[in-house]
């Protein structure tokens, strides 16, 4: 019989092992910290060299180096590795500086990224050059994107919204400085109204006016109407406040004629009109008609949303335009408008085709991504602006409640634009009084 000892040695070692393989899959964090860093710290030391020769990341040494390498160390001369600055860990990753030799670029070590991500054992590479000559390489151990938990320090900030959680650990933001007009696009429960969410919600801690355009009679948008300045239910209105809003474009023009700048933010802070943010819920309702007396109608809505995205930067208006599609087959000035919108989110899509309208012009390789996030992984989405860049994104899980809260939590941010007026939308002093009305009955029988 064996010894009680032996038992009891090999029953710790089992349930450290599944302790350990517990933690990997409940606690990614904590299994990286203890296990997974020092591992690939180890693996990463030891193979740096062998796996840049691979994986062609090398160059030829200059005519002097490769003289003293021969001459005067008398050692074998060997292609030039990018070289290690600095290596450090994070909760969620490691993190490498390196000089780069002369004839690499980033790009090339970006080409790489998949073959290093294997050579090395970690879950993605993610390339960032810094500065001329340096690039930060990004290793992250795990699937970020699983469990959502955004950096506490991503808050709102001078139109600088943290939206949703890259793949390499950082915070995805909407920078409406930069970026001004964007375009989100995905199929039904796909997450488009969670990243809606997240972005009102955010958007609401900041003293900017917010304008609604919800054609489906205000089903989504209709229960923030504490925090809106404006808010169109129905084609006919949408009409309406777009006139409204480009008249307030060319009055915003004027201003800026009268003092000799050409950008809102140029203007002294006490005569800076307040920025606007307008968020289209369906695109498509806005372009489609039913019948030939709303041609008028759609011409009026397209022409005017069109010179808002061509113009309206200047001044501080900004387009947030989501849909399920957004082609062609909307109609005429469809493709015009989409193309002024700079930032691209595109989350889960039912054709190649779909994908391809949002990303295909400003960053067609990630494509393919946008074609494979599954579907149980809403609000995962592919994020891509003009400068040809992109990554997957995540939003966090933030439900109605919430995002109304911050609503009303931020009412007092709303500000003064009498050209919104007429558009306001009634709320009521305390919702929680309102009774539904009682369901009709149907007469008593005998």
């Amino acid at each position: 019989m064996a010894d009680p000892i032996v038992w009891l040695e090999a029953s710790g070692a089992l349930a450290a092992a599944g302790g350990v393989g517990y933690a990997k899959v409940r606690a990614p964090r904590a299994y990286w910290a203890a296990v997974g860093l020092p591992l690939t710290y180890g693996r990463f030391a030891l193979s740096y060299r062998n796996t840049m020769d691979v994986c062609g990341l090398t160059v030829q040494p200059s005519g002097l180096r490769a003289f003293m390498s021969r001459r005067v160390a008398r050692h074998e001369v060997r292609p030039v590795a990018p070289k290690i600055r600095r290596v450090w860990g994070t909760s969620s990753g490691l993190r490498v500086t390196l000089r780069l030799p002369a004839g690499l670029e980033p790009a090339d070590l970006a080409a790489a990224s998949e073959r290093l991500r294997h050579a090395w054992g970690v879950h993605s590479v993610h390339v960032r050059p810094t500065k001329p000559g340096f690039v930060e390489l990004r290793m992250t151990g795990f699937d970020l994107l699983r469990r959502v938990q955004m950096p506490k320090k991503a808050t709102p900030r001078d139109l600088v919204v943290p939206v949703a959680l890259r793949d390499d650990g950082t915070a995805y933001v909407r920078n409406y400085r930069e970026i001004p007009h964007a375009l989100t696009l995905g199929a039904n429960q796909s997450g488009k109204s969670m990243y809606q969410r997240n972005l009102i919600k955010g958007l609401a801690q900041l003293p900017v006016a917010l304008v609604g355009m919800d054609c489906k009679r205000g089903v989504e948008q209709s229960r923030y109407a504490p925090r809106l300045s404006a808010l169109a239910t129905t084609p006919d209105d949408a009409a309406s406040l777009v006139d409204v809003l480009v008249a307030e474009m060319e009055d915003r023009f004027d201003l800026l004629a009268k003092h000799a700048v050409s950008d809102l933010w140029e203007l002294p802070e006490y005569l800076r009109p307040a920025p606007i943010v307008v968020l289209v819920d369906e695109i498509a309702e806005l372009f489609l008609i039913s019948s030939k007396k709303d041609e008028e109608r759609r011409e009026r809505i397209v022409t005017g949303m069109i010179r808002l995205a061509q113009l309206s930067r200047a001044v501080g208006i900004y387009l947030e335009i989501c849909g399920q599609r957004f082609g062609s087959e909307l109609g005429r000035g469809a493709t015009m408008l989409r193309a002024q919108l700079t930032g691209r989110v595109v989350h889960r899509v039912n054709d190649k085709q779909t994908a391809e309208m949002g990303l295909n012009d400003v960053a067609p390789e990630s494509v393919p991504a946008a074609c494979t996030i599954p579907a149980d992984r809403p609000g995962q989405a592919v994020a891509a602006d003009a400068s040809g860049g992109w990554g997957r994104i995540r939003t966090p899980l933030t439900s109605v409640e919430e995002t109304v809260a911050a609503c009303r939590e931020s009412v007092h941010l709303i500000p003064d634009l009498p050209a919104l007026e007429p558009f306001r939308p009634v709320v009521p002093l305390d919702p929680t009084l309102i009774i539904p009305p009682m369901p009709k009955q149907a007469p008593a029988t005998f």
